[in-house]
Order: structure tokens, then sequence, then C-alpha cells
């Protein structure tokens, strides 16, 4: 799992206490940063002049967090809701996304589109109806 950004305070300070001498080992004692943490923004700050977040690569995602969520907690409640119907769903929220995408979230979340076959419970009538053979068969 990531773990969250370090404010940019924290990253200023440890860009200063680079620039007025001290060790990365020193750093990273004295603000409880890993080292390899204290290196990398060090290096950032050289190559970028910069401690500040960058904007980052990729296309961003089409459905919030919130709204995958959301998908999420009405496909359990509903396991038979088709994707067309939460497609309609998220449109109402305010998120235009395809069937393709909604899957795609489903999968990422482990929820697949596979329901187990129910088998129906045999009654005493379904009972009586079986062949002699099988019923000696089972004692």
């Amino acid at each position: 799992m990531k773990s969250k950004e370090l404010s940019v305070d924290l990253r200023d300070r440890i860009v200063s206490r680079h620039r007025s001498g001290e060790g990365y080992r020193k750093i990273s004692a004295a603000l409880k940063v890993p080292m390899s943490t204290v290196a990398s923004i060090i290096r950032k700050w050289k190559k970028f002049g910069t401690t500040r977040t960058l904007p980052r690569v990729g296309h961003p995602a089409k459905l919030s967090d919130r709204g995958r969520r959301a998908l999420v907690r009405d496909v359990t409640r509903n396991p038979m809701v088709t994707l067309t119907e939460l497609q309609r769903c998220s449109m109402k929220r305010g998120e235009h996304s395809r069937r393709t995408t909604i899957s795609a979230a489903f999968h990422t979340s482990g929820l697949f589109g596979r329901v187990a076959r129910r088998k129906p419970l045999l009654s005493k009538k379904h009972m009586t109806a079986r062949p002699e053979d099988s019923q000696t068969m089972r004692k």
C-alpha cells in the first residue's frame, strides 16, 4: 500500500537542512523520515528546483473513489443489477462513464460477473418421483 505524501513544509525543512550541510543520515534521524525518502526529496529538488508536487503522468481516472465505492455498494446490495442500470445510476450522480469502465472498477474491487447457481432443494414429491434404484443407492 502506498503511503501518504509528506507535507510541503517537511520537504522544505529537509532541503534547508541539506543546504546547511547536514548529511542524509542526520536529517533522517532528526525528522523521523526514512533515509531513502530524504535522498529522493533532495534528488527531486536538485533536478527540478522545487519540493512541490509535480503533475503526474497518465490519464486521470473517469470514476472517482467515491463513485466507485457507491457502485460497489449498489452491486453488493443487489447482485442481479445490470451494468446498463448501474451506468444510469452513475449518470444520475453526475459521473458519466461507460459500462466497460464500471466493469473494470468492479474487477479492481474484486467483484466479477459470476453468481453461484442456486440448486433447488428436493421436495417429498420429487423424492417419490425418483426411480427406485437411485433411492436404494442412497441408503
